[in-house]
């Protein structure tokens, strides 16, 4: 699992027809402190987030096909929370 904050969005005009109907983000790695990284990724949202928000994202292919129900999506990342608050030990 990654955090991350919501930096941008994708869109395009040509694309595989599985992403027809799904909003691709850009999200930019963070720091459990919310300092960012110098990484990014872009991901599919399933919680409705949107730019500025802070998130849980799971980066695992298979993980994200669960996720998504489908057993052949060509997806690796996808945001699954929006983060209120992180609580170090």
């Amino acid at each position: 699992m990654i955090i991350g904050r919501v930096i941008g969005a994708i869109t395009s005009t040509i694309n595989h027809p599985f992403y027809d109907g799904h909003k691709l983000l850009v999200v930019e790695r963070t720091d459990p402190a919310g300092a960012p990284m110098a990484d990014y990724l872009v991901a599919i949202d399933t919680v409705d987030a949107g730019t500025g928000d802070r998130v849980l994202v799971l980066d695992e292919g298979n993980g994200a096909r669960q996720v998504l129900a489908s057993t052949n999506a060509p997806v690796r990342s996808v945001i699954v929370g929006i983060v209120d608050a992180v609580t170090t030990v």
